[in-house]
Formats: structure tokens, sequence, C-alpha cells
């Protein structure tokens, strides 16, 4: 080994003061940069590991609520199906009043018509006896060119008509 130190010239002194101040310095940067950066490393792996656990947690409530919505979206959509059933029965019941009720008055129109046609019936064949009457009177009057009196006129004209 000495031959190795004559050879490089080494000098023994040096190299003890040089490994001192390299002791030296590397205990100072352990103990101020290396700890405190391992410190902090650390923690941030404490806080991504934490973020990481949160996530999984978030994404598994995320599913849950995504089933739920989809449980309460197929409800929701039963309802509104029933709702629509519901209404369109509600809506033909109705079509079917309506239709009722418009037969209903139709037919007391109808009948009101009727009533008015046979009075109106009524009324011509009253107006044509007496113009038929009249016109019998006339007639007789004419055959017999006196005036018969009220009483003999009737019978004469109930025979007539019959």
């Amino acid at each position: 080994m000495e031959s190795l130190i004559e050879t490089f010239h080494i000098d023994t002194g040096l190299l003890l003061a040089q490994a001192i101040n390299f002791a030296i310095v590397f205990a100072v940067l352990y103990y101020f940069a290396l700890k405190p950066l391992v410190k902090v490393m650390q923690e941030r792996t404490k806080k991504i590991e934490k973020s990481m656990e949160d996530a999984k947690t978030i994404e598994e409530k995320l599913l849950q609520t995504n089933e739920e919505y989809n449980v309460i979206m197929a409800k929701a959509k039963k309802e509104a199906n029933e709702i629509l059933a519901k209404a369109g029965a509600q809506a033909e019941e109705r079509k079917k009043d309506i239709i009722a009720r418009s037969k209903e008055e139709i037919g007391q129109i109808i009948n009101q018509e009727k009533e008015k046609m046979q009075a109106e019936k009524a009324q011509t064949l009253k107006e044509i006896r007496n113009e038929v009457s009249d016109l019998v009177l006339a007639s007789l009057e004419k055959i017999l060119e006196e005036r018969v009196d009220v009483k003999k006129d009737k019978e004469l004209i109930k025979k007539i008509i019959r």
C-alpha cells in the first residue's frame, strides 16, 4: 500500500482531513437537508395515499349514486307511464261522457223539433179544418141560398168532414 501512496502522491493527513470534512458536510446535510426532505416526502406520500383512498371512496359513492339515479329514473318513468295511462283512460271516459251527453242533447233537440212539428201540424190541420168548414159553409149557403142557424151548420160540417 505504501507503494500505492507514493505512486499517486497521496497525502494521508490531507486524506484524513478530507474524510473528516466529508463526514461533517454529510452530517450537516443529513440533519439539515436530507431528514427534512425525507419527512416532507413521507408526509406527501401519506397525503397522496389518503387522496387515493378518498378517490376510491368517492368513486364507490358515485357508482352507488348512479345506481340510485337509475332506480329513481326507472321509478319515475314507470310513474309517468302510469300517469299517462290514467290520463288516457280519463280522456277516454270523458270522451264517452261527452258523446253520451251530446247524444242526449241531440235526442232532446230531435224531440223538441218533433213536438214543434206536431204542434205546427196540429195548428195547420186546425187551420185547414177551419178553412174547409168555411168553404163547406160557403158552398152550402150558395147551394141553399140561405143561411142556416149555427146548430145546423155544425151538424152539416161534421157530417161532411166525416
